[in-house]
């Protein structure tokens, strides 16, 4: 169990290093190659755009050729396009790279979600499932960081080249310490009419469908908040470097802390009452970053992360608990609801930006996490009646 969770921890590490490596960039981009902020985010929200899509497919392929390798293949394929991303000589060949970082990273995350759900006893998948989001949260924080002290030692090319060496050892180590599959039987021959079909299904349950919402809203509110702090803190009257505002993506720290916690608390006093808080966190935390104090800005990030990573954590493995069946099939809905979200209301959020600054952000990431809101309390007042029977 110990090896499948460090196993799992460093391809949650991989794909959120990789995929979102791009994000304290984007100031970058936008002196560099000309580009408005809304353009420049598009580094990002193509990659999770693709990757929301791609997901489904690796969800449904990897039913037939299994789970591990796939991941495996995934992680250093994704590597070695952000790799070609980085000495891009045009803006539209870096989209285009960063845009098949999104279409093979796909094998990761609905895979490694059915994984476990199907590895990990009953009583432990929360845990579990909060550790890979866990380790989401560590590769989201390590990436960022570095990339944005590498940035002002060096240059954001130099960056990317050392976050993809580095994911592509982690996905060596990965196959090393993952176990093959126990509870895994491929099936072959399956066409399309039966992925539809288990698409189908999933989307027929009402609480499947809130969390699929939870998911998108929820993520969409906290990209957002990260995509257009950075500009905000570059700028007047905070005037930071910028490693000064890589440091904010420490406040990751809060969501590793989230995840295991919550994942925790999920399994032992239900998932309502732990998403609800969750949602509760995220919106005081908006609430804070309205502040001109930067030390209440940066209370306010950290409330934001500790409370979505918190919801997605109970939120990922609670569809994992609905699935009696075909579980990569509801993962990859799940997960293409939180790379939808990713990707367009990342880059919506840069028109209120434009629009009407940081109020505008923020009212938007409120609106969001209110709708979040809505859908725990509905969620939390649905008995369970797959958990109660574990």
């Amino acid at each position: 169990m110990l090896r499948i969770s460090i196993a799992l921890f460093l391809a949650g590490f991989a794909t959120f290093s990789l995929v979102y490596s791009t994000q304290p960039l984007l100031p970058e981009f936008s002196a560099e190659f000309g580009v408005d902020p809304a353009t420049s985010s598009l580094s990002l929200s193509l990659t999770t755009g693709f990757l929301a899509f791609s997901i489904l497919c690796s969800g449904a392929l990897s039913e037939t050729l299994g789970r591990r390798g796939l991941m495996f293949a995934s992680i250093c394929c994704a590597a070695v396009l952000n790799f070609i991303a980085s000495v891009a000589p045009t803006w539209e060949l870096l989209l285009l790279a960063r845009a098949l970082v999104g279409i093979v990273i796909g094998g990761v995350p609905a895979v490694a979600m059915a994984y476990l759900a199907e590895e990990m006893p009953p009583w432990r998948l929360g845990l579990a499932m909060g550790l890979y989001v866990a380790g989401n949260a560590f590769g989201g924080m390590i990436g960022r960081v570095a990339v944005g002290a590498l940035t002002e030692h060096y240059s954001w090319r130099t960056a990317l080249e050392v976050v993809s060496v580095i994911d592509l050892i982690v996905a060596f180590g990965f196959l090393l310490l993952l176990p093959p599959s126990r509870n895994f039987i491929a099936q072959k021959g399956l066409g399309l009419m039966y992925h539809l079909a288990a698409w189908k299904g999933h989307l027929g349950d009402k609480k499947q469908i809130l969390l699929f919402v939870t998911a998108f809203l929820g993520v969409g509110s906290f990209v957002t908040v990260y995509n257009y702090m950075g500009f905000r803190l570059l700028d007047a009257p905070f005037n930071l470097t910028h490693s000064q505002v890589g440091l904010i993506f420490f406040s990751y720290i809060f969501g590793m802390l989230a995840s295991s916690l919550a994942g925790g608390l999920a399994d032992k006093l239900g998932r309502g009452p732990v998403m609800l808080t969750g949602c509760i966190i995220t919106l005081c935390g908006i609430a804070c970053t309205l502040s001109t104090s930067l030390a209440f800005i940066i209370t306010g990030i950290a409330f934001v992360t500790f409370g979505f990573f918190a919801v997605h954590s109970v939120a990922s493995s609670w569809v994992g608990k609905l699935a009696i069946k075909n579980k990569s099939h509801a993962s990859s809905l799940y997960l293409l609801c939180y790379y939808i979200g990713s990707s367009v209301l990342g880059s919506l959020g840069g028109w209120f930006w434009h629009w009407g600054g940081w109020s505008a952000v923020a009212g938007f990431c409120g609106a969001m996490g209110g709708l979040v809101l809505v859908a725990g309390i509905i969620l939390a007042f649905v008995r369970d009646e797959t958990y109660s029977s574990s």
